[in-house]
């Protein structure tokens, strides 16, 4: 489809880098949002050990989407200072990687405790990265997720009110937010002006399973079709966590029916089938 590249979390496929390589050159993807690297955070690797990883995409003619890291996924009661400087390497690797995308959270809040009471500290600490980010051309993308302080669509709207800019922009995921018990439709509606890139994975609403894209109720297809009918050109990532999906691989063994575990290959090419034909029904 015109103007949409579809990317997605290659490390779900198997943590070798070279395994990750081969599946996704054979369904057709170029592009990585690159997490985990032979076992390890990209985030945790020095800078030359990057350079290395960088020659080997490059020998594949693969490029990174976004860095899918961890920054702002720390308790917010944590030590900031120390991830501050997480963070600055983050955005070293972004330059050596030759993409201007971080993906970023929001820090958890503590169990049973009011998310308003954080507020200040949230909005301190996310300031000080996007004041980072103009300073270096770097672009964050905020993701929904369940029990930080932007889980539901009304916070992520008040962080994206306080610090949209070319730096600051929305990641928008279907499955965190049904596991949050927010309705998919009224987030688009909400953050439909900051969203800058998806997360392709859906979700039941009873118990917050992840299932492939347009099974769920996290209204993929709806939510698509209004996206691509606005203009949108960006990214789709395929994050699967299909791995333990139920709806695949029932084995019967003596009588009885047993949950056939995926492999990582198969789990991503379930996903990225679920939104190839998606996107097929859309065109």
């Amino acid at each position: 489809m015109k103007n949409i590249m579809i990317s997605g979390f290659a490390d779900e496929i198997d943590a070798d880098l070279n395994k990750q390589i081969e599946v996704i050159k054979r369904l057709g993807i170029s592009h990585i949002e690159m997490r985990g690297v032979n076992g390890k955070g990209l985030v945790e690797y020095t800078l030359d050990e990057v350079k290395d990883i960088k020659r080997t995409l490059d020998a594949n003619k693969i490029s990174l989407s976004a860095i899918g890291s961890p920054i702002g996924k720390i308790k917010i009661t944590d030590d900031f200072e120390e991830h501050f400087e997480l963070f600055k390497h983050t955005v070293e690797i972004a330059k050596i990687m030759e993409t201007p995308y971080i993906r970023m959270f929001s820090f958890f809040i503590p169990e049973k405790e009011e998310t308003e009471k954080y507020k200040e500290e949230v909005f301190r600490r996310l300031g000080c990265f996007v004041d980072y980010a103009k300073k270096h051309d770097i672009v964050l993308l905020h993701e929904n997720e369940k029990e930080i302080y932007g889980d539901v669509a009304c916070r992520c709207r008040e962080i994206m009110e306080a610090f949209y800019c070319d730096n600051f922009k929305a990641v928008f995921d279907f499955a965190n937010f049904v596991q949050c018990g927010q309705d998919t439709l009224e987030a688009y509606e909400l953050m439909k002006p900051y969203i800058a890139y998806i997360h392709i994975k859906d979700a039941y609403a009873k118990d917050g399973s992840v299932v492939p894209a347009g099974m769920g109720d996290g209204k993929v297809k709806e939510i698509l079709k209004l996206l691509l009918e606005g203009g949108y050109q960006g990214t789709l990532s395929l994050e699967p966590h299909l791995i333990d999906f139920s709806g695949f691989g029932n084995l019967e063994q003596g009588g009885v029916q047993k949950k056939q575990k995926l492999s990582g290959e198969e789990a991503y090419e379930l996903a990225y089938n679920a939104l190839t034909d998606i996107l097929r029904e859309l065109q």
